[in-house]
């Protein structure tokens, strides 16, 4: 049992969560490729994205993982997207500090939803071992370039 819930009822709303945060995350950034920021979905993203590490942390821990120290760094990095779009107000250099930050977090759930479906979907076991490192370089090819080209369009001008 996971806050009242069995550990089944808890995974599908932790897979859940993190599901809609990945989708609005992709909204996010490909608006901040147009230089926008729709509120309703990018708050909908970082409580998501939030929640996400959060409830990652109510498993029983035994040991140190990757997802907790993806857990630990997404948060950090959150912290700063907040204080960029919150506290600073997107202003000045904070717009690009913030487009940077909310794609490293939406990077980091996705490499998680990567690992996590090679370990868990069936028919992905019949793949080869390399598919899940090629998978993870793609991932952060994508967001290597797509992140860059969001934070120089997504700026002060």
């Amino acid at each position: 049992m996971i806050l009242g819930m069995s550990t089944a009822a808890f995974t599908l709303l932790h897979v859940v969560i993190s599901l809609i945060g990945i989708l609005t995350g992709f909204i996010v950034l490909f608006s901040l490729l147009k230089d926008r920021l729709p509120s309703l979905w990018n708050t909908l993203f970082l409580v998501t994205t939030i929640l996400t590490s959060v409830t990652g942390f109510f498993y029983p821990i035994t040991k140190v993982t990757p997802g907790i120290i993806l857990g630990v760094l997404s948060l950090l990095i959150l912290a700063v997207a907040l204080i960029a779009l919150y506290a600073k107000k997107l202003e000045g250099g904070w717009k690009r500090t913030y487009a940077v930050s909310a794609m490293v977090a939406q990077f980091f759930n996705t490499l998680v939803l990567i690992v996590q479906s090679f370990q868990k979907i069936p028919f992905l076991h019949a793949l080869p071992a390399i598919a899940v490192p090629v998978c993870q370089i793609l991932l952060l090819v994508f967001f290597i370039y797509f992140t860059y080209k969001a934070a120089k369009t997504f700026r002060n001008v």
